[in-house]
């Protein structure tokens, strides 16, 4: 027998070239897609490699090294975020935003031990990027957990009057000004921006009888609000009118004080007259009297010292028409 050799077949070159630059197209297109990665305007990215922090880097496209060598953490540090507390908006983007249980985060004992029902809002912004990474665990977890209970110290140092009517701009105040303390004791490479009441409500089984409270509190406002109106209306009228009546009165004692004044310097000049000539003064006097006493009189009868015999005989007693 004759032995047969099998044939041997060889791949041609330039089906191996070809395989070859295919295979160095998709590694550079895979290098190129791996290899590069766009960041927001309004973020930065954390830059490690091997898990080990590098930089921070700018918005815009960046290069960074493939094969899981590199990794870019996308960081949003110019929106402004927020937690909501007892309460969840369907819908939102934020996750670390909805609570577990919003009915017992919103249940709070105030300070006289009455139950108040508070829902309300942090609005924070990742100031440090590197902090907010790596310093913390969970940051924005452990942020609900610090604005929870400082919400509860300060609602429990007020009573409940305080809570649902005149305190609600001071807890806010009060509240953002310790949670800040807390978020930079933390380290959590946050800033607390806003801690805003929404609903501040008594318990249900409570809730009418502080209505006909806030009702009754709100008729008594209106009625000293009527009363300071009516008192504003009158008081000034009251005010103005003794003022003219002091001033009329002022001017007619003005008036009385000046005629006396002209009366006695009239009648000193009238006795230094009379002084120096009585007889003369006497019969001015007297013809002056008549001057003023005769055009009111309307029957005049002029008699001499040699009919005075007569005047039984005129009708003196009559009363002239």
């Amino acid at each position: 027998m004759r032995n047969v050799t099998p044939p041997t077949y060889q791949i041609p070159a330039n089906f191996i070239r070809g395989a070859l630059l295919v295979a160095l197209l998709v590694l550079g297109l895979w290098f190129v897609l791996t290899g590069f990665t766009s960041i927001p305007a309004d973020s930065v990215g954390v830059l490690t490699r091997f898990g080990r922090f590098i930089e921070v880097v700018q918005p815009g496209l960046r290069f960074k090294l493939p094969l899981g060598i590199d990794v870019i953490d996308v960081v949003a540090v110019q929106r402004q975020l927020k937690l909501e507390f007892g309460f969840s908006t369907p819908g939102a983007g934020n996750s670390n935003q909805y609570p577990d249980d919003p009915e017992a985060e919103r249940t709070i004992v105030t300070g006289d031990l009455n139950m108040a029902l508070i829902e309300w809002i942090v609005q924070y912004r990742i100031d440090d990027p590197k902090e907010f990474r790596f310093h913390v665990l969970q940051p924005e977890w452990t942020l609900r957990d610090a604005g929870e209970a400082v919400m509860r110290e300060v609602v429990g140092d007020r009573t409940i009057d305080e809570v649902l009517t005149i305190g609600r701009q001071d807890i806010e105040s009060d509240a953002l000004t310790r949670l800040q303390a807390l978020v930079k004791r933390y380290g959590l490479g946050i800033v607390v921006l806003q801690v805003q009441l929404q609903n501040v409500h008594p318990p249900k089984a409570v809730q009418a009888s502080f209505s006909e409270v806030n009702q009754a509190q709100q008729e008594k406002q209106q009625a000293i609000n009527l009363a300071n109106g009516e008192y504003n209306k009158v008081i000034p009228k009251a005010k103005g009118e003794a003022l003219r009546k002091i001033s009329a009165a002022e001017g007619y004692a003005a008036k009385r004080v000046n005629e006396a004044k002209g009366d006695a310097e009239r009648f000193t000049a009238t006795l230094a007259a009379f002084l120096k000539a009585p007889e003369v003064t006497r019969q001015r006097l007297y013809l002056e009297t008549l001057q003023e006493v005769l055009p009111q009189i309307s029957k005049k009868i002029v008699l001499d010292e040699k009919t005075s015999q007569i005047f039984p005989l005129l009708p003196l007693d009559q009363k002239s028409k």
